[in-house]
């Protein structure tokens, strides 16, 4: 797990670098706006811990511009314990935020807590079938299935929904989004009908005049 932790405080980055390091998390530290943007037009991390005030900007705009195309999942840092500025940066997409002074051991359990999450998430498997939810790829005995674009977002819109039924209205209305096609309730039936062909395997479940739905794996 490599973090990125961006922090104009020097001392207050040596005591995270080592608490993090400790904790087996390779860190790269960066000290400005600048050398953050540079740093990650070369380079991936797994995570952003990120100060808010910046001696050449400040984080949100660094986050808006810079880090939240990418989905690099980002922790903000900031001194200002003010309700907007936590309202503003969980609205652009971060995953959680924290103010000083906190505790080292604070920040590490909520570092946990969004790697386990995604480390849970990275491949759903129900039954024989995996999928993995980043990558978009389906497999079956760890061999991949090949499917279109189009079936593989249906197909993930059914695992995202593990244990609720999907209404063919709103399958219907993704189509739309995805492709800008109108369909009919026929051409559902004939996406699924495929999908299952090239699955060989007994997931979906049809709710009759209703949907689909997948059950998690309870084996």
């Amino acid at each position: 797990m490599h973090i990125l932790l961006v922090e104009d405080n020097v001392m207050v980055a040596k005591g995270l670098i080592y608490s993090l390091e400790q904790q087996k998390y390779e860190i790269t530290h960066t000290l400005n706006v600048n050398d953050t943007r540079l740093f990650l037009e070369d380079n991936t991390v797994d995570l952003i811990v990120l100060d808010i005030s910046l001696p050449d900007g400040n984080g949100f705009t660094l986050y808006e511009k810079y880090i939240k195309n990418k989905k690099i999942p980002t922790i903000f840092l900031t001194a200002r314990d003010d309700e907007d500025d936590i309202v503003k940066g969980l609205e652009l997409g971060a995953e959680d935020y924290i103010t000083k002074p906190f505790s080292t051991k604070e920040l590490i359990a909520r570092i946990n807590k969004i790697v386990a999450r995604s480390k849970q998430n990275l491949i759903l498997k129900v039954k024989d079938i995996e999928f993995d939810i980043d990558k978009m790829a389906v497999y079956k005995n760890k061999e991949q299935i090949q499917l279109t674009s189009l079936e593989l977002k249906i197909l993930s819109l059914l695992f995202s929904n593990i244990n609720k039924v999907v209404t063919r209205n709103y399958i219907i209305e993704k189509i739309w989004e995805w492709t800008g096609n109108d369909v009919n309730d026929n051409t559902v039936t004939v996406y699924l009908k495929r999908i299952r062909e090239k699955l060989n395997s007994d997931i979906i479940v049809t709710i009759k005049g209703i949907g689909y739905r997948i059950d998690e794996n309870k084996e």
